[in-house]
Formats: structure tokens, sequence, C-alpha cells
């Protein structure tokens, strides 16, 4: 990035909300990922379905999805969005919970933030589930994994791309 544009700032470099109206209403995807470490301990609470609190991945799944459908009620410069569709996935491993957010929409922004928002607040409600037994949690790795649509095209992580020529040469 040589020459960064920031589209929340005015001239004055004051925020503001970017017009969008000019530009046509196109399909929109982003999917975002973090990952929720903790003991192995608590992994198995969670599989096992023993947390006090209830099934932790299936609120955590819900927590995402009304964070997707919610984030303009939080970021204060997001447009809201008539959202399509939102899935929260996890991976679990030995000591850790891989969130996976994917959001999809028709429109003139982009669903960018609705994914971070949706992964970080599921993994935020594993984290409050678990907390009772398990407060060295930590999450970690939060970021965009893809981004299609709009005019600035595709984006994929550099990491996934490696990964997927990895597999496609395998």
């Amino acid at each position: 990035m040589s020459d960064p544009q920031f589209t929340h700032l005015d001239s004055a470099g004051h925020a503001r909300m970017v017009d969008v109206s000019p530009k046509e209403p196109t399909h929109r995807r982003a999917v975002a990922r973090c990952n929720v470490q903790m003991q192995p301990e608590t992994i198995a609470a969670i599989v096992n379905r023993e947390v006090k609190k209830g099934d932790v991945l299936s609120v955590a799944r819900v927590a995402g999805i009304q964070a997707a459908k919610r984030t303009s009620d939080m970021i204060p410069l997001c447009h809201p969005l008539m959202i399509s569709s939102v899935s929260v996935n996890f991976e679990v491993g030995d000591d850790r919970i891989i969130v996976e957010a994917h959001v999809d929409c028709i429109e003139r922004t982009g669903v960018e933030m609705e994914a971070l928002h949706a992964c970080s607040v599921a993994a935020l409600t594993i984290y409050d589930m678990c907390k009772s037994a398990d407060r060295a949690m930590t999450i970690t790795d939060l970021a965009l994994w893809e981004k299609t649509g709009g005019r600035s095209g595709t984006y994929r992580r550099a990491s996934e791309v490696a990964a997927s020529k990895e597999a496609d040469q395998a």
C-alpha cells in the first residue's frame, strides 16, 4: 500500500460515511477467521457438552449470526446491509477452536466488517461461556481471509492462497 486511501475521511480529515449510492448492487461475500486458544480440558468440556452454561458452539454460532446482522449498530461508519446469508462454523483442535464466519449479500458495499464482527462475537461468546473454567483463554489472529465482489474484486489472504496451491499440487 504505497498510497493508502482512507475513504471514511473527508478532505479535511473528518470522519464520514462513504456515499455508496452511485454504485450498483453486486454479490458480495466475505470470510473471516480467528482462533480461541484454551486448555485441552476446556476443549473436552465443550465437545462433551459439560459446560454448565449450555451448548457452547450452538450459542456462539447464533451470537455470531446475530452480530453480523447488527454490525452497523456497533461500528459507527458501517452501512446497514440486507444480509442474504451468514454462517459461523468451528474447527475444534486439541487446544484451540478456529472460528470461521461467511457472510453474503447483494449490496453496494462489502460485508467484510460483518464477517469480522460475526467471528469476533462468536469467539467472545466461547470465552464468556467457558471463562469460569479457563480464564487464560486467548482470542488471536482475527483476520479477513476472503472478499469477493465490488469494484476492488477478489481478495484472498496470502497464506490461504499458498495453502490452496499446495492442495492443488498434492
